[in-house]
């Protein structure tokens, strides 16, 4: 090591350095606070002023500052999010410095703000305000605008070889430190940081813009990947591929990778590596190598008994080494490729970090079923710590982060450090029972968290009625067949008699024996024979036999689309594995049926179906909708004729079937909303499907079914391990990769929901699939929003 001295003016060369940084603008983060032992506060107007304030700052370098909106208050630190821990605060508002917030370096880095503190050499450096063990050149005294801070690796004098330190070795003065080049001409690993502007791939197509859909449809839009600056249409990595690639402009082409030179300088520092569980497991580092079921792991850099693209030369930073589990894809935890010929790769059991395993821990980690969903209160007490129901929506309609994630915002409120707080999966929880209420971190990156948007309970707050409940009213729908309300007199004012008596006037053909179904109890007015003229009753009065009552016709329910009226159990089961859906919790369920038999499911008001052949007729079905049992024999259950069915004229899996007459909005039967023209599900967003399908004898028969799972992007699904290309851009696939979860034989044209902003959309319409809830085999569903001009169109020409 050359012990020279560093004697250059890095002054003239840092101030306009300094003068450019100010203008490269801050990051902002709502909800963030950070709690500074240094620091100034102001009386502020605005977040410009306060950034004035901070670019003015003389006490120290200023690296961010908290606009407080209500009351006007402007706080300047010292300190970001990578130099001390953020906390939770409403009406904060947090900007960073971008340029203190990079960890790379561009060019010789004589602009870098990054934390690193050891030589490349992993000696730790010394504080550059410190005269020991070396007398510096170069301190916060002689050098003001160089952000000399802490023992930080920094380049004052312009040096061509990059940041360095003087260090804690009394015999080595100073030594340069391994900062990787910020990636912008070059990449490093697999390129997931890869933020420059080539935009053409390796055989020299030009890329799709990310917030285009044309020609290619897809999920990657940027407001999906906050993270991942999917900026114009310049090449990215944004899902673990093993460079960075893009959707091209060529509508024969759909994607290609993008040819990105390798960086010259070193990769950075490998990742030290957990030995336990935390997030997804990205990081973990430990020496598991068998299965969840206890299948040993294949080789990485074997290609037997499995070929698979997942090298330590693909991937090169993910620590592929031996046949230890890792996840190098974003997957949702560790996983191999097995030595079993017959099973190509499972999830890998990874204690969690701070758990203590045992025998019972460990038995813990195993797959098991899913308990019976009960029903929730969808509004919190006191606080909310206590809440536990499914809500995942902040006040402003932000989708909330899944608590084990640190993405897009990094956090120590995981299930690990609070197990008794519930926190599964996005679920709106009060994990550090905040007095306002339940809240979660948000999916917007800008946005670090929010409360939910939930009522508190009130003392009148009871379970949700059940369907008959619904129906004892004293109004009717239609001809009041399911009118189950206590209006005893016909118009005329007679009181009626009871329906079990034959006094005074005999009858045999409804009574509670021979119209078991149909309500008649006491001597209430019901309509067992489905007359059009409404509800009536035998009477007391020996003239007369029998008179109609007058029962008012109930006005519209008040609905909106895609919001039932009973909350839905969103289970994470299975329709393979039998998750019984509450009743009546996803109203647009339609079942079709063979007019002398069972048939499938579908979705309300479109009526979409991807069931009938090309030769079916409309009088072969019939339809029944309101039902939660497959034989719909509940009296919520409206029974409707079909009166013609319209195939898509380009012979996509997709029909549309207009009913003999308009069927009556109830509580039961509510219709799902249609999805705008071209919309895309991204990958990974939480959906449902329903249906009365087959469970392989797991139980459930007979009644309505659910299962969620994410949505898989296409591009994804389409590859060789999964469905190798036979998805279509008018198709796409959902299901868990690991199977156990799926639609099946039944289900076929019943609909896949998606919430957004609250509502249902139906955007998929269950159509094939390679088997029932296999592994790499999801289910592939008619992609709605490719439809809805031939929806709209048919609809408004047969009104």
């Amino acid at each position: 090591m050359l012990h020279r001295e560093r004697v250059f003016l890095a002054q003239l060369f840092l101030y306009p350095t300094f003068q450019k940084m100010l203008s490269w603008g801050y990051v902002q983060t709502n909800g963030a606070w950070i709690d500074s032992l240094q620091k100034n506060q102001y009386r502020t107007l605005s977040k410009e002023e306060c950034a004035e304030k901070c670019d003015g700052e003389t006490e120290f370098i200023c690296r961010s500052f908290i606009f407080a909106v209500k009351v006007e208050t402007c706080t300047t630190l010292p300190d970001n999010s990578k130099t001390a821990h953020l906390f939770r605060k409403a009406d904060a508002i947090l900007f960073e410095k971008r340029i203190f917030l990079l960890n790379c370096r561009r060019g010789n880095g004589y602009d870098y703000r990054g934390t690193i503190s050891t030589t490349r050499r992993g000696v730790t450096c010394q504080r550059w305000a410190s005269n020991s063990p070396h007398v510096p050149n170069y301190s916060p005294r002689t050098h003001p605008n160089a952000s000399l801070e802490k023992n930080f690796c920094r380049n004052p004098d312009n040096d061509e070889e990059g940041p360095w330190c003087y260090t804690t070795d009394p015999e080595t003065r100073f030594d340069y430190c391994n900062i990787p080049e910020c990636e912008v001409q070059c990449m490093h690993c697999s390129g997931e940081n890869y933020q420059g502007t080539i935009s053409q791939t390796e055989s020299g197509l030009q890329c799709q813009a990310w917030n285009s859909q044309e020609p290619h449809s897809h999920g990657y839009v940027p407001s999906n990947f906050p993270e991942k600056n999917l900026q114009s249409n310049y090449c990215r990595n944004p899902d673990g591929e093993p460079r960075p690639w893009c959707f091209t402009t060529s509508p024969t082409k759909r994607w290609e990778y993008c040819n990105i030179p390798r960086c010259t300088s070193p990769s950075p520092v490998p990742i030290t590596g957990r030995q336990c569980l935390t997030g997804r497991g990205e990081d973990y580092r430990g020496n598991v190598d068998v299965t969840a079921s206890g299948a040993k792991c294949q080789s990485w850099a074997a290609q037997t008994p499995h070929q698979h693209g997942r090298t330590p030369e693909a991937y090169p930073c993910k620590g592929l080494e031996e046949n230890y589990c890792r996840n190098p894809d974003g997957e949702t935890s560790p996983w191999c490729y097995t030595t079993d010929p017959n099973k190509r790769w499972e999830y890998c059991n990874i204690p969690s970090c701070g758990a203590v395993v045992t025998a019972a821990t460990t038995a813990a980690l195993l797959p098991v079923k899913p308990a019976q969903p009960t029903f929730v209160e969808d509004c919190y007490r006191g606080n909310g710590e206590d809440y536990r129901g499914t809500a995942s929506l902040t006040v402003s309609g932000k989708k909330c982060q899944a608590w084990w994630s640190m993405k897009p915002h990094p956090h120590t409120k995981t299930p690990s450090a609070y197990p008794e707080a519930d926190l599964r999966r996005n679920y709106c929880r009060n994990p550090d029972k905040d007095d306002n209420g339940p809240w979660c971190f948000t999916t917007d990156s800008s946005t670090r968290w929010e409360y939910c948007n939930l009522q508190k309970c009130t003392d009148q707050v009871q379970q949700e009625p059940t369907a008959s409940e619904n129906m004892q009213t004293d109004c009717r729908f239609g001809n009041g067949k399911d009118y189950r309300g206590k209006i005893a007199v016909t118009v005329s004012g007679k009181s009626c008699q009871e329906w079990r008596l034959q006094t005074p006037h005999k009858h045999d053909s409804f009574t509670p024996l021979t119209h078991p179904r149909s309500g008649l109890e006491r001597n209430y007015c019901r309509n067992p024979d489905s007359d059009n003229n409404g509800p009536w009753c035998y009477t007391k009065d020996p003239r007369t036999a029998w008179e109609y009552c007058d029962i008012p016709q109930c006005p519209p329910p008040e609905y909106e689309c895609g919001k039932a009226k009973y909350k839905p159990a969103l289970c994470y089961g299975r329709i393979v594995g039998g998750c019984v859906s509450n009743p009546h919790s996803w109203p647009w369920q339609i079942s079709l049926r063979l007019r002398y038999g069972m048939g499938h499911s579908m979705s309300i008001p479109s009526v979409l179906c991807a069931c009938v052949h090309t030769s079916s007729r409309a009088s072969t079905y019939k339809v029944a909708v309101g039902s939660h049992t497959e034989r719909a024999l509940e009296p919520s259950t409206q029974h409707r004729d079909i009166e013609k069915i319209f195939k898509e004229p380009n012979g996509a899996d997709i029909a549309l079937l207009k009913l003999s007459s308009p069927v009556l909005i109830t509580n039961e039967v509510i219709p799902a909303c249609l999805p705008s023209v071209n919309a895309v599900v991204p990958g990974g967003a939480e959906c449902y499907v329903t249906g009365w399908g087959d469970t392989k004898g797991t139980g459930g028969e007979g009644l309505l079914k659910e299962t969620g799972f994410p949505v898989i992007e296409n591009k994804v699904c389409n590859r060789p391990d999964f469905l190798g290309g036979r998805v279509r851009t008018t198709e796409l696939c959902a299901g868990n990769i690991d199977g156990g979860t799926d639609s099946c034989q039944g289900d076929s044209g019943g609909p896949l929901v998606c919430e957004e902003q609250g509502k249902y959309i139906v955007h998929g319409v269950t159509s094939w699939g390679l088997g029932c809830a296999e592994a790499m085999k999801p289910g592939v569903y008619v992609r709605v929003s490719r439809f809805i001009p031939w929806i709209e169109r048919t609809m408004r020409e047969n009104e």
